[in-house]
């Protein structure tokens, strides 16, 4: 009896979310709405990438030695010196890890910020329409956030410092990408790519399944998307 009832209350939920159109939804519902399945996604990805191994130990958003350092370090593993290519990779990805708590503050300032009209958009737009709307409002500040955190974390290693005086001189004749000859702005690059991308994900999956939304005025308001 109890299962039967639980499919009902979910079979109306659904059926009602359905029944309305974005067109019928108030501003406020909108609003209140996307703001709630946004925090919840924002919320999820940066809990995600700021554990240990969140970029390390997945392959979606690990971060690789910029290719300019690939060749180098394929020779440092040949002459048995692997292991400082390796903790490099490392403390790469355990700097983004580190960098990721700040994100959540900036994330929910822009989602506060939100206007009517941007929330009809993400609403109204593709499936990645909220995440690319996350990139334009916090990007920039983020990669300010990012930078002295991973800066901190890599300083740790020398051969980072040493990639960085050996980069700065190879990009002037073409041998490394210049946005490569840095490595503290490549992490944080990289970190940014990361976080996004599982934004994006997040967004996909509250688009697909509305009933995994937070809170009920997510579900009614992504339900009308369907």
């Amino acid at each position: 009896m109890k299962n039967i009832l639980i499919a009902l209350i979910t079979l109306f939920v659904v059926t009602t979310a359905q029944a309305l159109s974005l067109g019928e939804l108030s501003n406020k519902d909108a609003v209140g709405g996307l703001k709630e399945a946004l925090a919840q996604g924002a919320g999820k990805a940066v809990d995600q990438l700021a554990k240990a191994d969140g970029f390390l130990g997945n392959p979606k958003v690990k971060i690789p030695l910029p290719e300019s350092l690939r060749q180098v370090a394929g020779m440092m593993r040949k002459l048995g010196m692997g292991k400082h290519a390796d903790e490099l990779e490392t403390s790469m990805n355990r700097a983004a890890e580190a960098a990721m708590p700040e994100a959540r503050t900036l994330l929910v300032s822009s989602i506060k910020q939100m206007s009517v009209q941007d929330a009809k958009g993400i609403l109204t737009g593709g499936d990645d329409a909220a995440t690319q709307y996350f990139k334009r409002a916090t990007a920039e500040p983020l990669a300010g956030k990012f930078r002295p955190i991973v800066k901190k974390s890599i300083a740790k290693v020398n051969l980072a410092e040493k990639y960085d005086e050996f980069a700065g001189k190879a990009v002037k004749f073409g041998l490394v990408k210049e946005d490569q000859a840095n490595l503290e702005n490549y992490v944080t690059a990289k970190a940014l790519d990361g976080l996004y991308l599982m934004i994006g994900e997040e967004e996909r999956a509250i688009r697909k399944d509305p009933l995994g939304a937070a809170g009920s005025l997510s579900k009614k308001v992504f339900g009308a998307l369907h």
